[in-house]
C-alpha cells in the first residue's frame, strides 16, 4: 500500500510541475506573433487535454485496489508517458 501511496504522490507532484510548465507556455506564446500564437495555442491545447486525462486517471488510482490499481497503473504510466513525450517536445519549441 506504500508503494501505491508514493506513486500516487509523485504523480500529482510532475502533474503540477507540468502544469506550472504549461502556464509559462502559454505567457510565452502571447507575445508571439500571430501565426506562431495560432500554432502555440493548438499546442497548448493539446498539452491541456492530455493534463485533463493524466489527472482523471490519477483520480480513478485514489480509488482503486489490489488487481484494478495495476490495471489503472498501467494505462496511467502510458499515459504519463505521451504527456512526458509532449511537454518536452513542447519545452524545445518554446524556448
Amino acid at each position: 500500500m506504500e508503494l501505491q501511496e508514493a506513486y500516487k504522490q509523485k504523480m500529482a507532484a510532475q502533474l503540477k510541475e507540468w502544469g506550472a510548465q504549461v502556464d509559462l507556455f502559454e505567457a510565452k506564446a502571447e507575445n508571439a506573433g500571430a501565426d506562431m500564437k495560432v500554432r502555440r495555442a493548438e499546442e497548448l491545447d493539446t498539452l491541456r487535454a492530455k493534463q485533463r486525462t493524466a489527472h482523471e486517471k490519477l483520480q480513478d488510482l485514489e480509488t482503486a485496489s489490489g488487481e484494478a490499481w495495476e490495471q489503472i497503473k498501467e494505462t496511467a504510466d502510458k499515459i504519463w508517458e505521451d504527456l512526458r513525450t509532449g511537454m518536452a517536445d513542447a519545452s524545445a519549441r518554446f524556448k
